[in-house]
């Protein structure tokens, strides 16, 4: 009897044999391409009466009332650029009253300047 050695040691279990989780393989091949279909276009849903259709990355609403789901993306694009131009003379509107202050403030000091300088000439008459 060792000291310090385990003497237990279990017998190794063997490895399970894969199953497959998808059940298509046993499907009929008629049955498989109903199910499949063989033309994959994009991918479509219905979510609360609407229908989405996947399209160059971003999913378009089929189903968008008056306006097209097109319509409605080349509506949102020109909106950020709106908005985009719109922050442009914001910030553009701001600089220019910074500007104005600016001179005024300089204005202001020139012609405090000129006042003492006409205040002193005075004194020395």
């Amino acid at each position: 009897m060792p000291l310090f050695g385990n003497t237990f040691s279990p017998k190794k279990i063997p490895p399970r044999k894969s199953a497959s989780l998808s059940s298509l393989h046993t499907l009929d091949r008629s049955t498989r391409e109903i199910e499949l279909g063989l033309e994959y276009g994009p991918p479509a849903m219905n979510l609360g009466g609407q229908s989405w259709k996947f399209e160059e990355g971003q999913w378009i609403s089929e189903s968008g009332g008056n306006a097209s789901g097109r319509e409605l993306q080349r509506l949102k694009k020109r909106n950020v650029q709106l908005e985009e131009e719109n922050n442009l003379l914001k910030l553009k509107i701001e600089v220019l009253l910074d500007m104005l202050t600016e001179t005024t403030v300089e204005y202001h000091m020139i012609e405090k300047e000129v006042q003492d300088i006409k205040t002193q000439h005075r004194r020395k008459k």
